[in-house]
């Protein structure tokens, strides 16, 4: 058990090495207090910077990103949505292009391509 526990970790290690996202370091020692901010900031510059074009992904189910963040704990779809805005609002105060939004129905998340690092001095 040892020697795959230890192969995950470099094996891990290798991949986000090899394939770097581009994202704000700043931002994400601002929401080290904020797991769930934090998780939805890093998936999001993870989606934004791999779509090709804008992109539905359901915010329920099992494939939905409620299972993907790993929040159970709400219990109502409609406490789940109302906590998803208040995160978004946060990323957005961090980053303002942020390309995500709730659609209309409330059932899914509308993303497009972007990357949320911020340049220095550009």
């Amino acid at each position: 058990m040892r020697f795959v526990t230890r192969y995950v970790r470099l094996n891990f290690i290798q991949e986000i090495t090899a394939h770097p996202i581009p994202t704000d370091l700043d931002a994400v020692r601002t929401l080290a207090g904020s797991p769930a901010v934090l998780d939805l900031f890093m998936w999001l510059s993870y989606r934004c910077f791999s779509a090709k074009s804008e992109e539905s992904v359901p915010i329920f189910g099992i494939l939905g990103l409620a299972a993907q963040l790993g929040n159970v704990e709400y219990a109502r779809p409609r406490k789940f949505r109302e906590k998803l805005e208040s995160w978004l609002e946060v990323i957005r105060a961090m980053w303002p292009e942020c390309p995500a939004r709730i659609e209309s129905t409330g059932n899914y998340l509308l993303i497009r391509p972007a990357a949320a690092l911020v340049e220095n001095g550009a």
